[in-house]
């Protein structure tokens, strides 16, 4: 390129500080004609830095043309005028300034508030705006008809795009990333920010179901207030094996010959199935498994839902042992009886075993030793015995040897029933909530929308999650007062089916929400102000006393709240001051799988199997959306390393339990789950909240409705001496009330 005397310009005689310049910039490019740089620019004497820049940052908008074609010379076309004009140099500065990303940026809608300007180009339907700040940052920004595009830009790269939304004359919203800053008379008034996260994929049915399991029971008598195993029952379906004490030479001879006969190859990969089994019980067996192989339980909510066992070489092989109660809510006997089962439970004297009479043959023994049976069905157990027959040996092992058959086949046609039904293997999943679950997601999730929650979103919205009311008004009745009760009909499940529920990417904000959307929708931080005259307060908040209780204050406090629940309880008075929170989309999420569930249990009489398999899947589901899946560490240390252990995780020690020569220890793990959009956490506690918010505005009609008087009210039902009106009344429809037929005169707590 040609030199140019450019510093001359300003030291010329002509130019002095009563005047200014006129002057234009032009390009000669090689083998081409003149090209104009920018517009004409008028500068004082002292604007000599200012039009460097001004130069620099015209060049640096077409870098990539220049970097292409060699330049000849420039041109400077120039004159003067004997007047003085405004300092290039003076740039607002009492503007207020948005920090974001170590880019400091003008509140203002208007684009000349950005900095000196350069260029001003009308290009179709926008107006382009050429800028230079302080920093010497470049400012481009093309103002359409309801939005600005901005873009900075620094050495001939941008380093920030954004776009200001026109609202009104004094407000706009700045889009930056996935954030939103609103602003009035230039002020923030609000921020909101998406917070990408996986969503709960949907699952397709299992092709081939194996009803390969074992059921296993254990019969045990009290010694010194100690439980004593006396006898053992195995049953794979086919075979059934029983290992009783007097057999063998101690308890622990029976115990490990019993775990040995099922590890073994054809075993591999079964579920152990024990019913209702006690603490003892799995720790009992725990204390066995260790020394046979490797361990690993998983505890949720102090209870053991599964123990992880491996065994021979190179831990080859592999059993799970399992509580059938955590997928079938009910005693055995009431199974047997819901499953028309072809072995059924019996009776038995569970009383009447001691250490010394293990080989006791003789008389039946007195119905004390029985438990819950009638006076007629002792009677009749009685008859089958003559009066020195009845052999306790061979009655405890038909007794214990019938609880697994009886078991195995209730889970046999429980599988089976669900496999038909939903395509799902139910060994595949330890509880009934998570085979509720994985039907939803395989038969009835329309689309992939619910997200998955954890970290701090699920921890803040956790926070607010408080689960049925349960309260007493009046401890007592009047004598002669009739007190009628009432339940709702399936409440969960009527609100799963109506009530929209939260979906989509929380979008969290900072701010009062309902400010710029008055119907936004999910859970709010607020200041909670009760009304001084209600007579039964309806919002719940947890407070620590020796522990978390959950109550219902009046007066002033901060919580969060679900917004439906918040518009419901300011109809009673409550206020509301918005602080923060995280709004959701909304829609029907459980509407299908309601629908078909209640529609199939009502073709079925309650003796039926399929009317208690709808009936325990309806009310199963909602709760595993709230399940909090930070679960806790499980430890087995050997006694001669534990002090060591305990030394250094003394403080988050949840609980441990004596294995002989072992010790299982339950330790806490971090709250501070990291909020990774890869990791998997197929919770939404959000669902579970609001479905229980839901039913505490659907209990709260009844609470301060002049008309009822209220003795007591739990999550689902009411104890009232008053007349409901009739419509509120339905034994079939799902979230009205169900009158018992029962009347209590007098309720006492």
């Amino acid at each position: 390129s040609t030199c140019f005397p450019y510093t001359t310009l300003f030291r010329s005689p002509k130019f002095t500080i009563n005047n200014h310049m006129f002057i234009l910039f032009k390009v000669k490019y090689q083998g081409s004609d003149y090209v104009t740089i920018g517009n004409l620019q008028r500068i004082n004497q002292n604007d000599e830095n200012w039009y460097l820049n001004w130069i620099i940052n015209n060049m640096i908008l077409k870098s990539e043309y220049y970097n292409e074609t060699a330049i000849e010379s420039f041109i400077f076309s120039y004159g003067f005028k004997n007047e003085k004009i405004s300092t290039k140099e003076i740039i607002k500065t009492d503007l207020n300034i948005q920090n974001y990303k170590n880019n400091k940026l003008v509140i203002s809608y208007n684009p000349l508030d950005f900095g000196r300007l350069i260029s001003r180009i009308k290009i179709e339907n926008y107006t382009q705006f050429i800028l230079q700040n302080i920093g010497n940052i470049l400012i481009k920004i093309n103002q359409f008809e309801t939005y600005n595009e901005v873009s900075l830009i620094s050495g001939g790269n941008t380093i920030l795009n954004f776009k200001d939304e026109w609202v009104s004359k004094n407000k706009f919203v700045r889009h930056l990333d996935n954030k939103k800053f609103y602003f009035e008379n230039n002020l923030e008034t609000l921020f909101t920010k998406e917070i990408k996260r996986k969503f709960i994929s949907k699952l397709s049915a299992t092709k081939n179901l194996k009803n390969e399991f074992i059921t296993l029971d254990i019969e045990t008598f009290i010694k010194d207030s100690i439980l004593i195993v006396y006898c053992v029952s195995i049953y794979d379906g086919k075979i059934k094996s029983y290992f009783y004490l007097s057999d063998f030479k101690n308890v622990n001879e029976l115990i490990i010959t019993a775990l040995k006969s099922i590890m073994v190859r054809k075993y591999n990969g079964y579920n152990i199935y024990m019913h209702n089994m006690a603490k003892f019980d799995i720790i009992f067996l725990l204390k066995y498994l260790v020394e046979l192989g490797t361990v690993q339980p998983k505890i949720h909510n102090g209870r053991i839902i599964n123990i992880d066992f491996k065994f021979g070489k190179a831990n080859k092989y592999q059993l799970q042992f399992r509580d059938s109660y955590l997928l079938l809510l009910s005693s055995l006997s009431k199974l047997c009886k819901s499953f028309d089962v072809i072995n059924t439970k019996i009776v038995f004297p569970i009383f009447f075993v001691k250490e010394d009479n293990l080989d006791y043959i003789g008389k039946v023994p007195s119905i004390k030793h029985f438990k819950n049976i009638s006076e007629k069905d002792y009677v009749s157990y009685k008859s089958k015995f003559n009066n020195n027959n009845w052999n306790l040996r061979n009655e405890a092992i038909k007794y214990c040897n019938l609880d697994c058959i009886s078991l195995h086949q209730v889970l046999t046609k429980f599988s089976e029933m669900i496999f038909e039904l939903f395509g799902k293997n139910v060994h595949h999943y330890p509880t009934l909530p998570s085979l509720a679950f994985a039907i939803f997601r395989s038969k009835f999730m329309m689309e992939e929308n619910i997200p998955q929650l954890s970290g701090q979103v699920a921890s803040d919205i956790r926070s607010g999650y408080t689960g049925g009311s349960c309260d007493v008004f009046i401890p007592e009745s009047k004598p002669g007062i009739k007190i009628k009760c009432y339940d709702v009909n399936s409440l969960y499940p009527s609100v799963m089916k109506d009530c929209l529920l939260p979906i989509g990417f929380p979008t969290f904000f900072n701010g009062n929400i309902r400010s710029i959307d008055l119907n936004a929708f999910g859970f709010f931080y607020c200041k909670i102000i009760a009304p001084d005259n209600i007579k039964h307060p309806i919002i719940q908040t947890h407070v620590k006393t020796n522990g978390i209780r959950t109550v219902s204050p009046i007066g002033a406090w901060e919580d969060m709240i679900f917004s439906a629940e918040m518009d419901n309880a300011m109809k009673f008075g409550y206020q509301f001051e918005i602080l923060w929170g995280y709004t959701f989309k909304k829609e029907h999420v459980f509407k299908n799988y309601v629908d078909y569930l209640y529609n199939f249990r009502l073709n079925y009489p309650k003796s039926d199997p399929m009317n208690f398999i709808a009936k325990i899947l309806l009310n199963s589901l909602y709760g595993r959306f709230g399940m909090n899946d930070n679960f806790s560490e499980i430890n087995i240390i050997h006694k001669d390393y534990y002090p060591d252990f305990e030394n250094k995780y003394f403080n988050v020690i949840i609980d441990k339990i004596d294995l002989e020569d072992y010790i299982l220890v339950e330790i806490k793990n971090s709250d501070n789950i990291i909020e990774d959009e890869n990791s998997t956490h197929n919770i939404n506690v959000g669902i579970a909240s609001a479905i229980t918010a839901y039913s505490r505005i659907l209990m709260s009609q009844f609470k301060n409705n002049p008309k009822i008087n209220l003795y007591y009210t739990d999550t689902d039902s009411i104890y009232t001496d008053s007349e409901l009106e009739e419509s509120l009344i339905d034994k079939i429809v799902l979230g009205k009330l169900v009158r018992y037929k029962f009347i209590y005169y007098y309720i006492l707590f």
